[in-house]
């Protein structure tokens, strides 16, 4: 699927900084069926497991690899919208020259979850380094200015995924560790926009789990 025409130029997907180091641990992925660029897989880390997720791994020139949570602490999840498709949001992050990723991108259509980076990496996605080392970042597939693509299955698994991030992180769910891209200092992005329903998301990372809801 590409971009739709009618759509504005595209923006730059995530501003990220260039700074090295970092590391803590996520437990790993454990094996699934594999593929030459990307393979689905589960995401187990101690005490419970996460929502299906396909691996789909950003550039390293993308990231920072680190060691999170011993390095640097994971406070808060950032809320983006692409402003760009599923597929071609994927083709970005894995392209060195982007320079940008998030963690998770999220589907439209079917609230299928791609992993681009691992949570223990951190991702360029805040343009803000303080709140890169800091945070998780999730992308949702559409444009600020049209709702229709914030479907009821995206709310959900994204809703879902949050969840799991805050429960393993001890994240506090609410709406001071939970953010919009718009919300990060020196952003200049203003997603996830006008549009998205903050007090639906809240109410729904506070009221479901993956393993229910699915």
């Amino acid at each position: 699927m590409e971009p739709d025409p009618r759509r504005p130029a595209r923006r730059r997907l995530l501003t990220g900084a260039a700074a090295l180091t970092a590391s803590a641990a996520l437990a790993p992925f454990g094996t699934a069926t594999a593929g030459a660029a990307a393979s689905t897989r589960r995401l187990t880390p101690g005490g419970g497991t996460y929502p299906p997720c396909q691996w789909v791994p950003a550039s390293p020139s993308n990231f920072t690899t680190a060691k999170r949570p011993t390095q640097y602490p994971v406070e808060m999840v950032v809320i983006h919208v692409t402003q760009e498709t599923y597929a071609h949001t994927l083709k970005l992050f894995q392209n060195p020259a982007h320079k940008a990723a998030a963690h998770y991108v999220v589907r439209s259509t079917d609230g299928h979850l791609a992993q681009c980076v691992r949570e223990r990496d951190v991702a360029w996605h805040a343009g803000n380094w303080d709140y890169n080392t800091r945070s998780i970042g999730i992308e949702h597939e559409g444009w600020i200015d049209d709702p229709a693509w914030f479907t009821d299955i995206l709310y959900t698994r994204s809703a879902q995924l949050t969840a799991a991030i805050c429960d393993r992180y001890s994240i506090p769910k609410d709406r001071e560790h939970i953010i919009g891209h718009v919300e990060v200092p020196g952003s200049d992005h203003t997603d996830p926009g006008e549009f998205w329903d903050w007090a639906r998301y809240l109410q729904l990372v506070n009221g479901l789990s993956w393993r229910t809801a699915m």
